[in-house]
């Protein structure tokens, strides 16, 4: 049965945003992490959702908010434990997103001990592109993705990358986790992440495919 949802607009509905941590090897080095050998997963809330035109709003407790430039992938037929083989078929389309992350929160917390929610989960977390059509990514594992601030390049990387697929991903998720249409999936981010301030401008794009703006500000 087809959709009567606009997929166009994912980020009005969709229910859940799942992302993965250290599914490149050089990022997990730079933050001093181990690479994983199975994918570390948290999430954030619908209210983490910003599109072009409003801003990145840095968190009142934080004083080092970093970019993560990530490809995402939207579910179009949801399912659970789904055979890796089939996982593309619940692919709708594509993202382009940033996993803001609120770095000195997040160190604490992994000091701590304590879940990763107030560094990754606030207001204004996960900026998204305009929904890209399945068709117009041939092959996503082999997406050249790239983060400017203020003009100056800060990450550039390729999807080949990853340690785990796209598929092995959704199926991985959806054992733990039914994936339902609307879903977002952040598929991690390569190497290159930094701090950004008030006022700043980030421009990330896929190559040849989509790009988009959002600037930084503070609550006031």
């Amino acid at each position: 049965m087809a959709s009567t949802r606009n997929l166009n607009r994912f980020w009005e509905w969709g229910r859940k945003i799942i992302c993965v941590g250290r599914n490149y090897a050089d990022h997990a080095k730079e933050l001093k992490n181990a690479v994983p050998t199975e994918p570390v997963l948290f999430l954030k809330p619908p209210s983490a959702y910003v599109t072009e035109g409003s801003s990145i709003m840095v968190p009142s407790y934080s004083h080092n908010l970093h970019h993560e430039v990530e490809l995402g992938v939207v579910i179009g037929k949801g399912g659970t434990a789904i055979p890796q083989n089939a996982a593309m078929d619940h692919i709708a389309g594509y993202a382009l997103c940033l996993d803001m992350t609120a770095r000195d929160v997040q160190d604490e917390c992994k000091t701590k001990g304590l879940p990763w929610t107030l560094a990754k989960a606030f207001n204004t977390s996960c900026p998204v592109s305009e929904f890209i059509t399945k068709e117009k990514i041939a092959d996503p594992g082999n997406v050249k993705i790239w983060l400017k601030v203020n003009g100056q390049l800060r990450q550039e990387g390729n999807t080949s990358q990853m340690i785990f697929s796209i598929p092995f991903l959704i199926s991985y998720i959806s054992e733990i986790i039914t994936l339902e249409e609307g879903d977002l999936i952040l598929t991690g981010t390569p190497k290159g992440v930094s701090s950004v301030q008030e006022h700043d401008e980030l421009q990330a794009g896929i190559e040849g495919i989509v790009s988009m703006k959002f600037r930084v500000d503070r609550p006031e």
